[in-house]
């Protein structure tokens, strides 16, 4: 009796598709573009990827916070954008083309999160639609006006940032969770339509980490400490080369969730620990 996937697969029909073998992403000799640098996860990945002696460019919505990142990074470039303007984006792809003809690698961070209160008599839907504007259009959006020129070079790579509550979401992020969602199953899809070519497409699955995303983000305990987090990050990068979903430990109990039949538990536990409550 055939279970799990090979049920499906005999069901739908679908015949087996052996995918190439990943190389995995260039650490080195890249020209990089990294949305939402200025902090946070976006700043920490920048930076060490500056230290490999690579170029790179960040881009955000916060001047002072870009110009702090490159002061203190000398050689890297700064440029301000706002992936939710989505008129702007295509004007944007193609200021980055003429500057960068060399730019192969894109890393779509930049991101919002906001607690809705789904139950409060007039829900306000401008949060939400923010949200999704920022999460899901602006990487679907940048991704589609960068792509012809990631095809032209030798080798290219996609790299989308998603977070363990795409797998088990917090009920108090309602939207943000969906966005995060979304984000890992558009990134399967363009990987999928992408694996002939010489375009990598990776997916970086955040736990909670310590940054400015929420307010008392950085200091709260519960939240994995930012340094701590893109150490070990840049590990599984260096270590795991065929790596296209990249998991650091703490993250691997939300992202599991499902597989592991724990999923009740796991989402349980997780709003209860959030919210405070006693289950």
């Amino acid at each position: 009796m055939m279970t799990g996937l090979a049920a499906v697969i005999h069901v739908f029909g679908i015949p087996r598709i052996d995918l190439p073998i990943l190389q995995g992403m260039k650490l080195g000799g890249n020209t990089i573009l990294i949305t939402g640098g200025g902090s946070g996860i976006g700043r920490g990945l920048a930076e060490n990827f500056h230290a490999l002696g690579n170029q790179v460019i960040i881009a955000g919505r916060r001047r002072q916070a870009l110009e702090e990142t490159t002061t203190a990074n000398p050689g890297m470039i700064a440029v301000t954008f706002d992936i939710a303007d989505g008129a702007s984006i295509r004007s944007f792809a193609a200021e980055m083309a003429a500057r960068f003809p060399a730019l192969n690698v894109l890393i779509n961070n930049a991101g919002i999160m906001r607690f809705e209160n789904l139950q409060a008599q007039q829900v306000d839907p401008a949060d939400a639609e923010a949200i999704v504007t920022t999460n899901l259009l602006g990487p679907i959006r940048l991704t589609a006006a960068l792509l012809p020129l990631l095809r032209t070079q030798p080798y290219s790579a996609i790299v989308n940032v998603s977070s363990g509550l795409g797998f088990v979401p917090l009920a108090t992020a309602p939207t943000y969770c969906a966005t995060k969602a979304a984000i890992h199953s558009y990134t399967q899809s363009l990987r999928y339509q992408l694996k002939a070519t010489t375009t990598e497409v990776l997916e970086l699955v955040p736990p909670y980490v310590a940054t400015q995303i929420l307010p008392g983000g950085p200091s709260d305990p519960r939240a994995m400490p930012l340094a701590e987090y893109i150490a070990e990050v840049m590990e599984i990068l260096k270590t795991q080369p065929g790596v296209t979903e990249i998991c650091v430990e703490r993250v691997k109990r939300l992202y599991g969730a499902a597989a592991s039949g724990h999923y009740d538990e796991v989402f349980n536990g997780l709003n209860a620990a959030m919210t405070g409550e006693n289950l």
